[in-house]
């Protein structure tokens, strides 16, 4: 069973059963289901109560030993929550890297899927930037999960510069890592509800011309690998 094939099977598991290994009835499920509608409401709202587990439980005015009945930690509980988010990311996002992009309307296509990823992040803003401010603490699985989610565009990047995306270690791999990265920073950047407050006044991004800029970025990564493959053919 492969890895993405084993936290599916999780995932199902842990809809439909809680922790204690029963079975979910119908009482189960809706109580399951009103943990993670008070999980999003409580991102959905700005506050400056931290997000955790008790502020989940009172959200759904249920006891601790009731929400721990199904889920074990707060880093489960944002998987389980980050599972409808990420399940509409090849409609959001990854559908615009499925197709080669033509070379003559290269910079427009660039454009067009690093203004679809932001629309992703601005819609889903605070879940995602919850999950790698917990990557970034070394939350194993939420890097497993960031990780995840990166790897289909890289792939797909690679794939842009008509370069073989099964080849590890590339050079286009390499370079699909950085315009990735870039571009992820950007977004984070452009969505962060936070930063405006931290140096108000000071902050004012221009989203238009980050996108603009990154497109750019992508644009050149991908001429240069295209320009390689042409010459190694």
């Amino acid at each position: 069973m492969t890895a993405k094939r084993g936290a599916a099977a999780l995932a199902a598991k842990a809809s439909s059963h809680n922790l204690n290994g029963q079975r979910l009835g119908r009482k189960g499920r809706l109580t399951r289901d009103r943990i993670l509608v008070a999980a999003n409401e409580l991102l959905a709202t700005p506050s400056d109560v931290p997000f955790s587990l008790s502020a989940v439980a009172r959200q759904a005015s249920l006891g601790m030993t009731s929400l721990y009945l199904y889920f074990a930690d707060l880093t489960e509980l944002l998987l389980a929550v980050l599972e409808p988010v990420m399940a509409e990311a090849e409609t959001a996002y990854l559908g615009h890297l499925r197709e080669r992009w033509p070379d003559e309307t290269l910079n427009a296509h660039c454009l067009e899927f690093v203004t679809a990823l932001h629309g992703f992040w601005h819609k889903n803003s605070a879940v995602l930037h919850l999950r790698n401010s917990m990557s970034d603490q070394r939350d194993k699985r939420m890097m497993a999960n960031r990780v995840q989610a990166a790897q289909p565009v890289m792939r797909l990047l690679v794939m842009q510069m008509d370069q073989d995306p099964q080849e590890a270690g590339s050079q286009a791999a390499g370079m699909a890592t950085v315009l990735y990265t870039g571009i992820e920073r950007v977004v984070t950047i452009a969505t962060d509800r936070i930063l405006p407050t931290v140096i108000p006044g000071q902050f004012a991004p221009n989203v238009r011309n980050f996108l603009r800029s990154e497109a750019r970025l992508l644009e050149l990564g991908i001429r240069d690998f295209r320009a390689l493959a042409r010459t190694d053919a």
